[in-house]
C-alpha cells in the first residue's frame, strides 16, 4: 500500500498549492513510468503472442499435412488390401474354373476310352468272325479241289486202262487181275498251304 501523503496547511486554510503540484507531478511521472513499463510488457507479450501464434499455425499446418498424409496412406493401404483380396479371389475363381474344366476333360477322355475299348472289342469280334468264315471257305475249297483231283485221277486211270485193253487184250486181262490182287493205294492228299487260324 502506498505511503499516505500529508500536505502542509496554507496561511488562509487548505493545502499549499506548491506541495500539491509537486505531488501531482510526481504521481504523473510515476504513472508515466508505470504506463511505459506496461506498454513495454504489452509489446513483449504481443511479440510473444505473435511468435506463439506463428508456431501454432505452423504446428497446425504440419498437423494438417500429417493428417492428410495419414489419410492418403490409409487410403493407399486400403486400396492395396482390396486389390490384393480381389487378386486372390480372382485367382481362386480361376483355379476352380481350371479344375472344373480339367475334371470335365478327364471325364470326357474316360468316356472316349470306354467307347474306344468297346469299338476295339467289337472290331476284334468282327475280325474273328470274318477269319472263321474265311477259314470255313478255305476248307470247303480245299475239299472241293481234293474231290476234283481224285475224280480226275480216277478218270485218267480208266482212260489209260481202256487204251491198254484196246492195244493188248491179254495184257489188259493180266493187269486187271494184278490190280484186283493188289490193294488200291489211298488218294494223295492235296496240300494247299493254308494256315489254320
Amino acid at each position: 500500500m502506498a505511503r499516505e501523503k500529508r500536505f502542509r496547511s496554507a496561511f488562509m486554510g487548505g493545502f499549499r498549492k506548491s506541495d500539491v503540484n509537486i505531488y501531482v507531478e510526481k504521481i504523473l511521472k510515476e504513472f508515466d513510468e508505470k504506463l511505459k513499463n506496461k506498454d513495454d510488457e504489452v509489446a513483449v507479450l504481443k511479440s510473444q503472442n505473435k511468435d506463439l501464434k506463428y508456431k501454432y499455425e505452423e504446428l497446425l499446418r504440419k498437423s494438417d499435412e500429417v493428417s492428410e498424409s495419414r489419410e492418403k496412406i490409409a487410403n493407399v493401404l486400403i486400396q492395396a488390401q482390396e486389390n490384393a483380396e480381389k487378386i486372390l479371389e480372382d485367382a481362386r475363381l480361376e483355379a476352380m474354373e481350371e479344375k472344373r474344366k480339367l475334371e470335365e476333360t478327364i471325364e470326357s477322355d474316360k468316356e472316349k476310352i470306354v467307347d474306344i475299348r468297346t469299338e476295339i472289342k467289337q472290331l476284334k469280334s468282327q475280325v474273328v468272325t470274318v477269319l472263321q468264315k474265311f477259314e470255313e471257305q478255305l476248307s470247303e475249297l480245299a475239299e472241293e479241289e481234293q474231290a476234283q483231283m481224285e475224280e480226275m485221277a480216277g478218270e485218267q486211270a480208266e482212260d489209260e486202262a481202256a487204251a491198254a485193253a484196246e492195244q493188248d487184250p491179254e495184257a489188259d486181262a493180266v493187269d486187271s487181275a494184278a490190280e484186283q490182287d493188289q490193294p488200291s493205294a489211298p488218294a494223295e492228299e492235296y496240300d494247299f498251304g493254308f494256315t489254320r487260324y
